[in-house]
Protein backbone atom coordinates (compact mmCIF):
# COMPACT_ATOMS: atom_id res chain seq x y z
CA UNK A 1 0.00 0.00 0.00
CA UNK A 2 3.02 2.45 0.70
CA UNK A 3 4.49 1.84 -2.49
CA UNK A 4 1.12 2.59 -4.24
CA UNK A 5 0.58 5.37 -2.36
CA UNK A 6 4.12 6.89 -3.09
CA UNK A 7 3.97 5.88 -6.84
CA UNK A 8 0.51 7.77 -7.67
CA UNK A 9 1.75 11.13 -5.36
CA UNK A 10 5.32 11.12 -7.73
CA UNK A 11 3.15 10.89 -10.76
CA UNK A 12 0.92 13.31 -10.06
CA UNK A 13 3.64 15.54 -9.03
CA UNK A 14 5.63 14.58 -12.45
CA UNK A 15 2.39 15.78 -14.70
CA UNK A 16 2.16 18.75 -12.27
CA UNK A 17 5.48 19.69 -13.90
CA UNK A 18 7.94 19.35 -11.03
CA UNK A 19 11.16 18.49 -11.70
CA UNK A 20 11.62 14.46 -11.79
CA UNK A 21 15.07 14.79 -9.44
CA UNK A 22 13.14 16.93 -6.87
CA UNK A 23 10.40 14.19 -7.32
CA UNK A 24 12.34 11.31 -6.44
CA UNK A 25 14.22 12.56 -3.64
CA UNK A 26 10.91 13.76 -1.61
CA UNK A 27 9.58 10.00 -2.38
CA UNK A 28 12.63 8.44 -1.68
CA UNK A 29 12.40 10.34 1.99
CA UNK A 30 8.73 9.85 2.26
CA UNK A 31 9.29 5.93 1.71
CA UNK A 32 12.06 6.05 4.74
CA UNK A 33 9.44 7.64 6.75
CA UNK A 34 6.32 5.54 5.62
CA UNK A 35 7.88 2.34 6.10
CA UNK A 36 9.69 3.16 9.36
CA UNK A 37 13.31 3.22 8.37
CA UNK A 38 13.82 7.09 9.32
CA UNK A 39 16.98 6.22 11.89
CA UNK A 40 18.56 5.58 8.19
CA UNK A 41 18.55 9.54 7.10
CA UNK A 42 21.35 10.72 9.15
CA UNK A 43 23.80 8.55 6.58
CA UNK A 44 22.05 9.44 3.71
CA UNK A 45 24.92 12.14 2.30
CA UNK A 46 27.67 9.86 2.81
CA UNK A 47 25.28 7.19 0.90
CA UNK A 48 24.61 9.62 -1.95
CA UNK A 49 28.64 10.59 -2.52
CA UNK A 50 29.47 7.30 -2.34
CA UNK A 51 27.33 6.46 -5.35
CA UNK A 52 28.49 9.26 -6.91
CA UNK A 53 31.82 8.66 -6.53
CA UNK A 54 33.13 6.78 -9.39
CA UNK A 55 36.01 7.94 -11.56
CA UNK A 56 34.05 6.43 -15.25
CA UNK A 57 31.31 8.93 -14.42
CA UNK A 58 33.97 11.97 -15.39
CA UNK A 59 33.82 10.27 -18.87
CA UNK A 60 30.01 11.51 -19.18
CA UNK A 61 29.93 15.53 -19.46
CA UNK A 62 32.99 15.42 -21.54
CA UNK A 63 31.30 13.22 -24.37
CA UNK A 64 28.36 15.66 -23.64
CA UNK A 65 31.01 18.46 -24.52
CA UNK A 66 32.52 16.52 -27.46
CA UNK A 67 29.21 15.93 -29.00
CA UNK A 68 27.59 19.57 -28.69
CA UNK A 69 30.77 21.32 -29.66
CA UNK A 70 30.35 18.69 -32.94
CA UNK A 71 26.92 19.73 -33.45
CA UNK A 72 27.89 23.59 -33.02
CA UNK A 73 30.80 23.31 -35.28
CA UNK A 74 29.12 21.72 -38.14
CA UNK A 75 30.38 18.54 -38.47
CA UNK A 76 27.18 16.92 -37.98
CA UNK A 77 26.24 18.94 -41.48
CA UNK A 78 29.49 17.07 -43.22
CA UNK A 79 28.59 13.72 -41.68
CA UNK A 80 24.57 14.49 -43.27
CA UNK A 81 26.73 15.17 -46.55
CA UNK A 82 28.08 11.12 -46.22
CA UNK A 83 25.14 9.87 -46.00
CA UNK A 84 23.12 11.16 -48.93
CA UNK A 85 26.32 10.72 -51.04
CA UNK A 86 26.19 6.71 -49.75
CA UNK A 87 22.47 5.97 -49.83
CA UNK A 88 20.99 9.05 -51.06
CA UNK A 89 20.36 7.80 -54.64
CA UNK A 90 17.91 5.42 -53.73
CA UNK A 91 14.36 5.15 -53.39
CA UNK A 92 13.58 6.21 -50.30
CA UNK A 93 16.98 8.27 -49.85
CA UNK A 94 16.19 10.47 -47.38
CA UNK A 95 14.72 7.74 -45.06
CA UNK A 96 18.01 5.52 -45.53
CA UNK A 97 20.12 8.97 -45.26
CA UNK A 98 18.36 9.88 -41.98
CA UNK A 99 19.44 6.58 -40.40
CA UNK A 100 23.10 6.59 -41.63
CA UNK A 101 23.61 9.54 -40.25
CA UNK A 102 22.56 8.77 -36.55
CA UNK A 103 25.01 5.89 -37.15
CA UNK A 104 27.72 8.33 -37.96
CA UNK A 105 26.52 10.64 -35.07
CA UNK A 106 26.09 7.77 -32.64
CA UNK A 107 30.08 7.19 -32.53
CA UNK A 108 30.35 11.05 -31.67
CA UNK A 109 27.44 12.32 -29.17
CA UNK A 110 26.71 8.77 -27.53
CA UNK A 111 23.06 10.80 -26.60
CA UNK A 112 19.68 9.87 -28.79
CA UNK A 113 18.48 13.22 -27.44
CA UNK A 114 21.20 15.34 -29.09
CA UNK A 115 21.27 13.36 -32.47
CA UNK A 116 17.44 13.88 -32.35
CA UNK A 117 18.42 18.21 -32.16
CA UNK A 118 21.29 17.76 -34.16
CA UNK A 119 18.84 16.06 -37.56
CA UNK A 120 15.30 17.38 -36.55
CA UNK A 121 15.88 20.72 -37.91
CA UNK A 122 18.57 19.29 -41.33
CA UNK A 123 16.48 16.49 -42.51
CA UNK A 124 12.99 16.85 -41.30
CA UNK A 125 12.33 20.01 -43.69
CA UNK A 126 14.64 18.13 -46.30
CA UNK A 127 12.05 15.10 -46.45
CA UNK A 128 9.01 17.29 -46.68
CA UNK A 129 9.78 19.66 -49.38
CA UNK A 130 10.61 15.96 -51.44
CA UNK A 131 6.82 14.86 -50.83
CA UNK A 132 7.23 12.96 -47.46
CA UNK A 133 4.34 13.16 -44.95
CA UNK A 134 6.11 15.83 -41.90
CA UNK A 135 5.32 13.09 -39.43
CA UNK A 136 6.47 9.88 -41.17
CA UNK A 137 9.80 11.92 -41.24
CA UNK A 138 9.76 13.00 -37.73
CA UNK A 139 8.86 9.76 -36.51
CA UNK A 140 11.92 8.38 -38.45
CA UNK A 141 14.11 10.70 -37.13
CA UNK A 142 13.25 9.70 -33.27
CA UNK A 143 13.66 5.97 -34.23
CA UNK A 144 16.81 6.34 -35.56
CA UNK A 145 18.16 8.88 -33.37
CA UNK A 146 18.16 5.91 -30.47
CA UNK A 147 20.84 3.99 -32.38
CA UNK A 148 23.08 6.86 -30.56
CA UNK A 149 23.10 5.24 -26.99
CA UNK A 150 23.87 1.99 -28.25
CA UNK A 151 26.88 2.15 -30.31
CA UNK A 152 29.83 3.47 -28.42
CA UNK A 153 30.48 5.72 -26.81
CA UNK A 154 27.54 5.68 -25.11
CA UNK A 155 26.28 7.93 -22.23
CA UNK A 156 23.81 5.59 -20.56
CA UNK A 157 26.74 2.34 -20.55
CA UNK A 158 28.77 4.38 -18.70
CA UNK A 159 26.07 4.99 -16.28
CA UNK A 160 25.15 1.14 -16.27
CA UNK A 161 28.74 0.16 -15.98
CA UNK A 162 29.52 2.50 -13.23
CA UNK A 163 26.30 1.47 -11.18
CA UNK A 164 26.55 -1.87 -11.82
CA UNK A 165 30.68 -2.83 -11.81
CA UNK A 166 30.61 -3.84 -15.65
CA UNK A 167 33.92 -3.00 -18.24
CA UNK A 168 32.36 -0.20 -19.69
CA UNK A 169 34.52 -1.28 -22.55
CA UNK A 170 32.87 -5.00 -22.82
CA UNK A 171 29.53 -2.73 -23.42
CA UNK A 172 30.66 -0.60 -26.11
CA UNK A 173 32.29 -3.70 -27.53
CA UNK A 174 29.04 -5.66 -27.14
CA UNK A 175 26.68 -2.49 -28.40
CA UNK A 176 28.29 -2.05 -31.66
CA UNK A 177 26.37 -5.24 -33.58
CA UNK A 178 23.11 -3.97 -31.50
CA UNK A 179 23.45 -0.98 -32.84
CA UNK A 180 24.39 -1.59 -36.39
CA UNK A 181 21.04 -4.49 -36.48
CA UNK A 182 18.79 -1.54 -35.37
CA UNK A 183 19.88 0.50 -38.41
CA UNK A 184 19.20 -2.58 -40.50
CA UNK A 185 16.02 -3.17 -39.01
CA UNK A 186 14.95 0.26 -39.58
CA UNK A 187 16.18 0.37 -43.30
CA UNK A 188 14.26 -2.80 -43.77
CA UNK A 189 11.18 -1.08 -42.97
CA UNK A 190 12.28 2.40 -44.53
CA UNK A 191 12.59 -0.26 -47.67
CA UNK A 192 8.91 -1.00 -47.91
CA UNK A 193 7.32 1.87 -46.58
CA UNK A 194 9.52 3.67 -50.04
CA UNK A 195 7.87 1.34 -52.23
CA UNK A 196 4.44 1.11 -50.33
CA UNK A 197 4.15 4.95 -50.51
CA UNK A 198 6.15 5.54 -53.77
CA UNK A 199 9.23 7.46 -51.91
CA UNK A 200 11.34 9.98 -53.85
CA UNK A 201 15.20 9.13 -54.68
CA UNK A 202 17.65 10.65 -56.31
CA UNK A 203 19.11 12.73 -53.41
CA UNK A 204 22.73 13.79 -53.61
CA UNK A 205 24.57 16.38 -52.17
CA UNK A 206 26.20 19.46 -53.46
CA UNK A 207 29.62 19.29 -54.16
CA UNK A 208 31.63 17.13 -55.36
CA UNK A 209 31.66 13.32 -54.41
CA UNK A 210 35.56 13.16 -53.44
CA UNK A 211 35.34 16.35 -51.74
CA UNK A 212 32.74 15.13 -49.27
CA UNK A 213 34.39 12.23 -48.12
CA UNK A 214 37.81 13.72 -47.55
CA UNK A 215 35.65 16.56 -45.33
CA UNK A 216 34.24 13.61 -43.66
CA UNK A 217 36.96 11.83 -43.13
CA UNK A 218 38.06 13.98 -39.94
CA UNK A 219 35.08 13.23 -38.23
CA UNK A 220 34.83 9.56 -39.35
CA UNK A 221 37.84 9.12 -37.56
CA UNK A 222 37.10 10.31 -33.89
CA UNK A 223 34.70 7.23 -33.08
CA UNK A 224 37.33 4.78 -34.25
CA UNK A 225 40.25 6.61 -32.52
CA UNK A 226 37.84 6.72 -29.45
CA UNK A 227 36.44 3.41 -29.36
CA UNK A 228 39.46 1.10 -30.44
CA UNK A 229 41.13 2.94 -27.42
CA UNK A 230 38.93 1.73 -24.98
CA UNK A 231 37.93 -1.46 -26.87
CA UNK A 232 41.81 -2.59 -26.95
CA UNK A 233 42.39 -1.20 -23.46
CA UNK A 234 45.34 1.67 -24.37
CA UNK A 235 42.59 4.30 -22.57
CA UNK A 236 40.13 4.62 -20.08
CA UNK A 237 36.55 5.87 -21.00
CA UNK A 238 37.32 9.23 -19.35
CA UNK A 239 40.84 9.66 -21.05
CA UNK A 240 38.75 8.69 -24.47
CA UNK A 241 36.07 11.78 -23.11
CA UNK A 242 38.99 13.94 -23.14
CA UNK A 243 40.78 13.34 -26.50
CA UNK A 244 37.51 13.37 -27.65
CA UNK A 245 37.41 16.96 -27.14
CA UNK A 246 40.49 17.87 -27.64
CA UNK A 247 40.00 16.16 -31.00
CA UNK A 248 36.44 18.00 -31.78
CA UNK A 249 38.38 21.07 -30.74
CA UNK A 250 40.98 21.06 -33.26
CA UNK A 251 37.82 19.72 -35.79
CA UNK A 252 35.96 22.79 -35.22
CA UNK A 253 38.85 25.19 -36.00
CA UNK A 254 39.82 23.17 -39.32
CA UNK A 255 36.29 23.52 -40.09
CA UNK A 256 36.14 27.44 -39.52
CA UNK A 257 39.32 28.11 -41.13
CA UNK A 258 38.11 26.10 -44.12
CA UNK A 259 34.68 27.90 -44.64
CA UNK A 260 35.99 31.20 -43.09
CA UNK A 261 39.41 31.44 -44.64
CA UNK A 262 41.31 33.09 -41.49
CA UNK A 263 42.69 32.14 -39.32
CA UNK A 264 41.64 35.13 -36.56
CA UNK A 265 37.94 34.42 -37.85
CA UNK A 266 38.39 30.78 -37.20
CA UNK A 267 39.70 31.33 -33.58
CA UNK A 268 37.11 33.48 -32.77
CA UNK A 269 34.16 30.93 -34.28
CA UNK A 270 35.94 28.10 -32.14
CA UNK A 271 36.09 30.17 -29.18
CA UNK A 272 32.52 30.87 -29.14
CA UNK A 273 31.27 28.07 -30.02
CA UNK A 274 33.12 25.98 -27.22
CA UNK A 275 31.92 28.52 -24.67
CA UNK A 276 28.51 27.87 -25.16
CA UNK A 277 29.29 24.72 -25.23
CA UNK A 278 30.37 24.32 -21.87
CA UNK A 279 27.70 26.43 -20.76
CA UNK A 280 25.04 23.49 -21.73
CA UNK A 281 27.39 20.84 -20.84
CA UNK A 282 27.49 22.61 -16.92
CA UNK A 283 23.95 22.61 -17.26
CA UNK A 284 22.72 19.37 -17.81
CA UNK A 285 25.82 17.71 -16.38
CA UNK A 286 24.16 19.36 -13.03
CA UNK A 287 20.59 17.98 -14.01
CA UNK A 288 21.88 14.20 -14.55
CA UNK A 289 24.08 14.25 -11.30
CA UNK A 290 20.93 15.90 -9.63
CA UNK A 291 18.82 13.02 -10.57
CA UNK A 292 21.84 10.62 -9.22
CA UNK A 293 21.61 11.98 -6.01
CA UNK A 294 17.93 11.29 -5.64
CA UNK A 295 18.20 8.03 -7.29
CA UNK A 296 20.98 6.85 -4.51
CA UNK A 297 18.63 7.60 -1.70
CA UNK A 298 16.00 5.65 -3.05
CA UNK A 299 18.70 2.97 -4.11
CA UNK A 300 19.91 2.88 -0.41
CA UNK A 301 16.73 2.14 0.57
CA UNK A 302 15.86 -0.89 -1.70
CA UNK A 303 19.35 -2.16 -0.09
CA UNK A 304 17.60 -1.99 3.37
CA UNK A 305 14.39 -3.35 2.56
CA UNK A 306 16.53 -6.30 0.54
CA UNK A 307 14.78 -6.00 -2.61
CA UNK A 308 16.96 -7.31 -4.76
CA UNK A 309 17.28 -10.41 -2.60
CA UNK A 310 13.60 -10.57 -2.34
CA UNK A 311 12.98 -10.82 -6.19
CA UNK A 312 15.91 -13.38 -6.89
CA UNK A 313 14.26 -15.67 -4.57
CA UNK A 314 10.94 -15.40 -6.07
CA UNK A 315 12.59 -15.77 -9.53
CA UNK A 316 14.48 -18.71 -8.03
CA UNK A 317 11.22 -20.28 -6.65
CA UNK A 318 9.18 -19.61 -10.16
CA UNK A 319 11.56 -21.77 -11.64
CA UNK A 320 12.14 -18.90 -14.20
CA UNK A 321 15.37 -19.20 -16.62
CA UNK A 322 17.45 -16.48 -16.82
CA UNK A 323 16.06 -15.65 -20.61
CA UNK A 324 12.20 -16.00 -19.01
CA UNK A 325 13.22 -13.29 -16.25
CA UNK A 326 14.97 -11.14 -18.52
CA UNK A 327 12.06 -10.79 -20.84
CA UNK A 328 9.64 -10.00 -17.22
CA UNK A 329 12.34 -7.45 -15.79
CA UNK A 330 12.42 -6.05 -19.87
CA UNK A 331 8.90 -5.25 -19.58
CA UNK A 332 8.95 -3.84 -16.61
CA UNK A 333 11.77 -0.92 -17.32
CA UNK A 334 10.26 -0.72 -20.84
CA UNK A 335 6.55 0.45 -19.05
CA UNK A 336 8.77 2.36 -16.83
CA UNK A 337 10.63 4.35 -19.54
CA UNK A 338 7.55 5.53 -20.55
CA UNK A 339 7.13 7.85 -18.24
CA UNK A 340 9.92 8.20 -16.76
CA UNK A 341 13.44 9.94 -17.41
CA UNK A 342 16.39 7.40 -18.69
CA UNK A 343 19.02 8.45 -16.18
CA UNK A 344 16.30 7.69 -13.75
CA UNK A 345 14.82 4.70 -14.55
CA UNK A 346 18.24 3.17 -14.91
CA UNK A 347 19.69 4.07 -11.32
CA UNK A 348 16.70 3.35 -9.75
CA UNK A 349 15.41 0.25 -11.79
CA UNK A 350 18.58 -1.50 -12.63
CA UNK A 351 20.10 -2.09 -9.14
CA UNK A 352 16.65 -3.88 -8.51
CA UNK A 353 15.97 -5.81 -11.45
CA UNK A 354 19.41 -6.92 -12.84
CA UNK A 355 20.88 -8.70 -10.19
CA UNK A 356 18.64 -11.85 -10.20
CA UNK A 357 19.07 -12.05 -14.11
CA UNK A 358 23.03 -12.37 -13.52
CA UNK A 359 22.28 -14.81 -10.40
CA UNK A 360 20.29 -16.83 -12.71
CA UNK A 361 23.17 -17.31 -15.06
CA UNK A 362 23.02 -14.46 -17.36
CA UNK A 363 26.18 -12.50 -18.44
CA UNK A 364 26.32 -9.12 -17.13
CA UNK A 365 27.42 -7.60 -20.17
CA UNK A 366 24.58 -8.90 -22.70
CA UNK A 367 22.08 -7.81 -19.69
CA UNK A 368 23.51 -4.59 -19.42
CA UNK A 369 23.29 -3.51 -23.62
CA UNK A 370 19.53 -5.07 -23.16
CA UNK A 371 18.88 -2.80 -20.44
CA UNK A 372 20.34 0.25 -21.80
CA UNK A 373 18.57 -0.30 -25.00
CA UNK A 374 15.28 -1.12 -23.20
CA UNK A 375 15.25 2.12 -21.58
CA UNK A 376 16.86 4.16 -24.64
CA UNK A 377 13.35 2.92 -26.39
CA UNK A 378 10.85 5.10 -23.62
CA UNK A 379 12.74 8.74 -25.14
CA UNK A 380 10.43 7.56 -28.22
CA UNK A 381 8.05 5.94 -26.03
CA UNK A 382 4.45 7.56 -26.01
CA UNK A 383 3.58 9.45 -23.43
CA UNK A 384 6.40 11.16 -22.03
CA UNK A 385 9.22 10.39 -24.57
CA UNK A 386 12.25 12.80 -24.43
CA UNK A 387 12.96 12.33 -27.51
CA UNK A 388 9.65 13.11 -28.93
CA UNK A 389 8.86 15.88 -27.22
CA UNK A 390 12.45 17.63 -28.61
CA UNK A 391 11.15 16.14 -32.18
CA UNK A 392 8.33 17.45 -31.82
CA UNK A 393 8.90 21.13 -30.83
CA UNK A 394 11.68 21.25 -33.48
CA UNK A 395 9.88 20.00 -36.83
CA UNK A 396 6.35 21.72 -35.33
CA UNK A 397 4.75 17.99 -35.84
CA UNK A 398 1.88 17.98 -33.08
CA UNK A 399 2.57 15.75 -30.07
CA UNK A 400 0.10 13.25 -30.25
CA UNK A 401 0.52 13.07 -34.20
CA UNK A 402 4.08 12.41 -33.54
CA UNK A 403 2.96 9.47 -30.83
CA UNK A 404 0.77 8.07 -33.38
CA UNK A 405 3.65 8.08 -35.87
CA UNK A 406 6.10 6.27 -33.69
CA UNK A 407 4.34 3.43 -33.12
CA UNK A 408 5.66 1.38 -36.11
CA UNK A 409 8.88 2.16 -35.46
CA UNK A 410 9.09 1.37 -32.01
CA UNK A 411 7.41 -1.96 -32.67
CA UNK A 412 10.10 -2.59 -35.33
CA UNK A 413 12.90 -2.10 -32.13
CA UNK A 414 10.71 -4.08 -29.57
CA UNK A 415 10.97 -6.92 -32.15
CA UNK A 416 14.52 -6.23 -32.20
CA UNK A 417 14.72 -5.74 -28.29
CA UNK A 418 13.14 -9.34 -27.56
CA UNK A 419 16.09 -10.91 -29.84
CA UNK A 420 18.81 -9.80 -28.82
CA UNK A 421 17.08 -11.18 -24.99
CA UNK A 422 16.70 -14.47 -26.99
CA UNK A 423 19.81 -14.74 -29.24
CA UNK A 424 22.42 -13.44 -26.44
CA UNK A 425 24.95 -14.26 -28.88
CA UNK A 426 24.19 -11.47 -31.01
CA UNK A 427 25.76 -9.07 -28.05
CA UNK A 428 28.53 -11.40 -26.66
CA UNK A 429 30.21 -12.34 -30.63
CA UNK A 430 32.21 -9.35 -30.16
CA UNK A 431 33.07 -8.76 -26.53
CA UNK A 432 34.23 -12.71 -26.72
CA UNK A 433 36.26 -12.25 -29.92
CA UNK A 434 38.33 -9.09 -28.44
CA UNK A 435 38.47 -11.24 -25.05
CA UNK A 436 36.34 -8.81 -23.30
CA UNK A 437 34.43 -11.44 -21.86
CA UNK A 438 34.80 -15.44 -21.45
Amino acid sequence: MVWIVLLVVALAAILSGVAISYVAGAAAVMAFVLTDHTAYLGILPQRIFSQIDVFTFLAMPLFILAGDAMTRGGVTRVLIDLAMLIVGRFKGGLGYVNISSSVFLAGISGSAVADAAATTNTLVPAMKEQGYRTDFAAALTAASCVIGPIIPPSIVMIFYGALMNVSVAALFAGGIVPGLLMAVFLFAYNFWIARRDDHPGGVAPTGAALATILRALPALAIPVTIVAGIVFGVVTPTEAAGIAVAITVVLVFAYALVDRGGIGAALRTTATLTSASVERTVMLTGSIFMILFAAAVFGYLMGILRVPEQIAAMVQNAGLTSAAYLLLASAVMFLAGMVMDVTMALVLLVPVLIPAAIAGGADPVHVGVVSCLNLTLGLISPPFGGCLMVISAASGVNYLRLSLAILPFLAVQVVLLILLILLPELTLALPRALGLVQ
